[in-house]
């Protein structure tokens, strides 16, 4: 908690009665100041600023505090001060901050944590677990796809006595859904008593994810009440499983409905757009989205609309959402540079690369396979092999099948133009950087496009590095870790 000590510049507000100064009785502040002062907070440093203030005042023991702290720091996304924030040892710490702890850690994409905490919790065996918990707890077992534990789950909460708690059956209609259960999946909502407009979303969600879209539309049309993501689910299904026309005449029913899309219905609609290869319908889309600024703004709608333009044909339309996007995401880099190398603009696609890492965010294998396709495109050998390289060894990406292929393709493309002993170099470099998982797949990669040619190439640079291993002529470890900074450098000033 040392990081909310230090005094931050951003200031909290204050109001009119000056009840942010701490103007407080002799006695000393009382938690309703506390939890008055965190409500007033809107940044992440003006919630340090707070914190730091009830640490000084002793009310950090609190629950009714603890369980706002909890509740601020995991929408901050900060598990990390949220967990130094909860102490399961200590009696303060009541079911509903381990109910916190575990949803946060659901939410922020950490099922395992989760899973960890519930378990504590049944360990610990005070507090009990409530209706809450459960849910929580199955989500983060349909997050792992992880059946039995889910299964575990629910006998532990019929012996609770919450299996019949809308929550939870929910929770579980979801799970087994994603288990591939369907059985299960339709037992546990046959056998609901009361359903809600969550359960029959649950039920369309489910078989849209199984791909049966007409067990899931008659659902949806036997559904007594509906969302938006009710709606959004079967727009969703039909866009991703080649039914576009559908997508669209359900939107239109949607909205004769008085049912306001959100941004997840418009990147569905958009996904229809590709199939049907349509630019004029995905501009419609666009100009939807423009009308409505929440969704315009959204990087979820941005993303999509490069994916959009790009696929149906418009490099320029792509661009220009990029460049008038205020926040881009990974994927949204992704999404540009693998539009580039569709598109043929391989070395602007490697500037997108670079400009991508200057604003500090961490590449992965989608980014990798994007560089790489789009210097196969556009015949730059030398380059692909070098990201290659670089990307592997400086990020410790782990190149699949689909990356290999990609580069096979490249390399096989050089040697029918007369590149041979070039390719033979870079082929020895690119050994080097391989596990024996990798080299095999590489193997596998040459036999997929029956390049004879590359293959043997391929096995006789193994051959030589395996020799050269057995001769004692490998680098020495410090070597190899000089090599690496010297790359990572060279890309990082180039």
């Amino acid at each position: 908690m040392i990081s909310c000590l230090p005094s931050i510049p951003d200031p909290l507000p204050i109001d009119a009665a000056g009840d942010v100064r701490f103007r407080s009785s002799s006695a000393g502040p009382r938690p309703p100041v506390a939890l008055r002062l965190l409500n007033q907070t809107r940044t992440l440093s003006q919630l340090k600023q707070a914190h730091a203030y009830i640490l000084r005042h002793g009310l950090a023991h609190n629950p009714a505090v603890v369980a706002a702290l909890l509740r601020l720091y995991s929408s901050h996304r900060r598990l990390d001060l949220a967990s130094a924030v909860f102490s399961p040892t200590v009696a303060t710490a009541n079911t509903l901050h381990w109910n916190l702890m575990i949803r946060a850690n659901v939410s922020n994409g950490s099922p395992v944590e989760a899973l960890r905490l519930y378990n504590l919790l049944i360990s610990e065996g005070s507090p009990s677990p409530d209706k809450f918990t459960f849910p929580f707890a199955i989500t983060a077992c349909s997050a792992l796809t992880h059946l039995p534990k889910g299964m575990e789950l629910h006998s532990l909460a019929i012996k609770a006595g919450f299996s019949d708690d809308t929550y939870v059956q929910n929770a579980l209609i979801h799970l087994y859904f994603t288990c591939g259960s369907t059985d299960y999946a339709r037992r546990v909502f046959d056998r609901m008593t009361m359903r809600t407009v969550g359960s029959w979303t649950a039920l369309v969600s489910g078989l849209v994810g199984l791909g049966d879209l007409d067990a899931a539309k008659q659902a949806f049309d036997e559904a007594p009440d509906k969302n938006v993501v009710t709606w959004t689910a079967m727009i969703d299904g039909f866009s991703k499983n080649g039914r576009p026309d559908e997508a669209f005449e359900l939107f239109h029913s949607m909205q004769a409905h008085n049912v306001r899309p959100n941004a997840f219905t418009v990147v569905a609609l958009l996904i229809a757009c590709n199939e049907l290869g349509s630019l004029h319908l995905g501009r419609r889309v666009h100009d939807y989205a423009r009308a409505n600024s929440e969704l315009s703004t959204n990087v979820y709608v941005g993303t999509a609309l490069i994916d959009m333009y790009s696929k149906c044909g418009s490099l320029m339309d792509a661009v220009k959402v990029f460049d008038e996007m205020p926040v881009r995401s990974l994927a949204t880099w992704n999404s540009m540079i693998t539009s580039m190398g569709v598109h043929g603009r391989g070395a602007e696609a490697i500037a997108l690369f670079r400009e991508m890492e200057r604003s500090g965010l961490k590449p992965d294998r989608i980014t990798l396979f994007g560089v790489v396709c789009a210097c196969s495109r556009a015949g730059m050998v030398e380059e692909a092999c070098e990201l290659f390289k670089y990307l592997v060894r400086c990020y410790r990406i782990e190149p699949e099948l689909e990356h290999y292929k990609c580069m096979a393709e490249l390399l096989g493309s050089a040697i029918v133009n007369g590149k041979e002993d070039e390719i033979v170099d870079l082929v020895r470099k690119l050994i080097g950087v391989m596990d024996d998982a990798g080299v095999q797949l590489m193997l596998e990669a040459c036999r997929y496009h029956g390049d004879v040619k590359l293959e043997g190439v391929v096995s006789s640079c193994i051959h030589e590095v395996e020799i050269s291993k057995e001769g004692g002529s490998s680098k020495t470890q410090l070597q190899q870790q000089q090599q690496q900074q010297k790359l990572c450098f060279s890309w990082e000033v180039g």
